[in-house]
């Protein structure tokens, strides 16, 4: 079975393709219990223009029909940014059993810099996290990215 590290070095990858078609360089992999790769995902908002498919929804969503079911009991989530609000609200109703993340997002991040969806008792649905693996690998994917919007005065 690959190492946490090494699931960051495929959602990394499905970053480092985000950011080749424009997109905000997040990428996500879902992986069974047994260690087995359900699906791939990367940021799509701008590619689609739907406000929703970021790298953990469209990886959620194609990795339900693997399973058989939208429950992903037992499944385990890499994803390179913290998800926002929209997305782990999302992983709390499929409820994914763990949730690994790379680096955190101050801004706009769901489970530990603003709220704790995923943590919170008051829902029916609970997940494991693990922040910060590869967190720097991560970043610097984001940093650079912007970095170049911003060098060409696009934000």
């Amino acid at each position: 079975m690959l190492t946490d590290d090494e699931w960051m070095g495929i959602a990394l990858a499905q970053a480092d393709t985000a950011a080749s078609m424009g997109e905000v360089p997040v990428g996500c992999v879902v992986v069974a219990a047994d260690g087995t790769e359900l699906s791939r995902g990367h940021n799509l908002r701008e590619t689609t223009g739907d406000p929703t498919a970021h790298a953990e929804l469209l990886a959620v969503r194609a990795a339900a029909p693997r399973v058989g079911s939208w429950r992903l009991e037992g499944v385990t989530l890499y994803v390179t940014l913290e998800p926002c609000v929209m997305c782990a609200g999302a992983l709390v109703l499929a409820r994914v059993a763990r949730v690994v993340y790379g680096c955190d997002d101050p801004k706009a991040g769901g489970v530990v810099s603003l709220f704790e969806v995923g943590r919170d008792p008051r829902l029916n649905h609970r997940f494991e996290l693990t922040r910060g693996v590869r967190a720097d690998e991560c970043a610097g994917r984001l940093r650079a990215f912007f970095g170049a919007l911003r060098a060409q005065g696009k934000k």
